[in-house]
């Protein structure tokens, strides 16, 4: 008699396409894609749709969408043990968020701190996607009616918001969608070399994984530390220093890094040094997987459309349905 097997939760993340990834987008969700692939049904999508919002150059979308896909390859996303695909192959999202739109209320959207970011940030292109973003956010999730969704505790909020208008929806129409549910990941929030700021392409201070070795070390050397510690014999504070904290993810030694640092026995250049080295050589065998997949952009491509194809028929399904509950067919 055959075993029967428990079938896997489906798991859906979406990724901004901002060109090759960095440090943070690496240790804030794409290791955590990584390691996911064995346990989940797991989709990834490169949100160009979402892109929009912010950027206009139709030839950077395109770019940052292929080298994002790149990059998520050559870092571990395996199309054999997940499904990874580009949102705009796959319009049935924008039709879903249309749909559910009508039973979400402005307010729920215009509190969202996304809106209120964008609002801040690009004052002057204050544009209707902007506000109506997590409507589309949630369409990407519920129309695979994924019932897990890994962020971090920052993005706690927006997926709260789409429980909200998956359970208005249900409300008015049946119970179609099943409500997402975080997977709290331990991705934490990384900064960017100003030690200030989240580490961001647009604020110019990220530690790029593809970068040549000199422009690692440049970037590396570059990072704000404890500004308390002025001499080379002052004691530091691990706990604040940006350095110390990424040191983390890079060796199982950080502790014994950090001592050093509270007792002056190394300086911040030391640990700079040390970390810059060791991003480097973390990311070695992915910088030629770059290479290759750079050298080979219809097999890159053909990833993508496979993907897309392979979620057509669940896509379609579900729409299918929300339309026949809607009065729609």
């Amino acid at each position: 008699m055959s075993q029967e097997t428990t079938p896997r939760q489906r798991a859906f993340s979406g990724i901004q396409p901002s060109g090759l990834p960095h440090i943070g987008n690496y240790l804030g969700a794409i290791r955590n894609y990584v390691a996911l692939q064995d346990s989940y049904d797991a989709i990834y999508c490169i949100v160009d749709y979402h892109a929009l919002t912010s950027t206009h150059d139709p030839e950077l979308i395109r770019r940052n969408t292929f080298e994002m896909a790149v990059g998520l390859l050559a870092l571990g996303l395996d199309p054999e043990r997940c499904t990874l695909f580009v949102q705009s192959d796959r319009p049935e999202h924008t039709e879903l968020a249309w749909l559910l739109s009508t039973v979400t209320p402005v307010s729920w959207v215009e509190r969202t701190p996304s809106f209120k970011e964008k609002k801040r940030s690009q004052p002057d292109d204050v544009n209707h996607a902007l506000l109506t973003y997590p409507v589309l956010q949630t369409a990407d999730i519920v129309i695979y009616k994924a019932t897990a969704v890994p962020v971090g505790k920052d993005q706690a909020a927006h997926l709260e918001l789409a429980r909200e208008i998956t359970r208005a929806f249900n409300a008015r129409y049946g119970d179609v969608f099943p409500e997402p549910a975080a997977v709290f990941t331990d991705s934490p929030i990384i900064l960017g070399t100003d030690g200030t700021n989240k580490m961001s392409k647009s604020l110019g201070n990220t530690i790029e994984v593809f970068g040549e070795p000199d422009e690692i070390r440049r970037q590396v050397m570059s990072m704000v530390t404890d500004t308390r510690r002025i001499l080379r014999t002052d004691p530091g504070r691990p706990e604040i220093c940006n350095v110390c904290q990424m040191h983390r993810f890079f060796g199982d030694d950080f502790e014994t890094i950090w001592e050093g640092e509270r007792t002056a026995r190394t300086g911040c250049v030391d640990t700079k040094k040390l970390l810059a080295e060791r991003i480097i050589d973390s990311f070695a065998a992915a910088r030629e997987r770059r290479d290759e997949l750079t050298a080979q952009p219809e097999r890159v491509r053909q990833v993508l459309g496979d993907g897309a194809a392979r979620l057509a028929p669940i896509a379609r399904g579900t729409l299918a349905e929300v339309r026949a509950r809607m009065g729609l067919d």
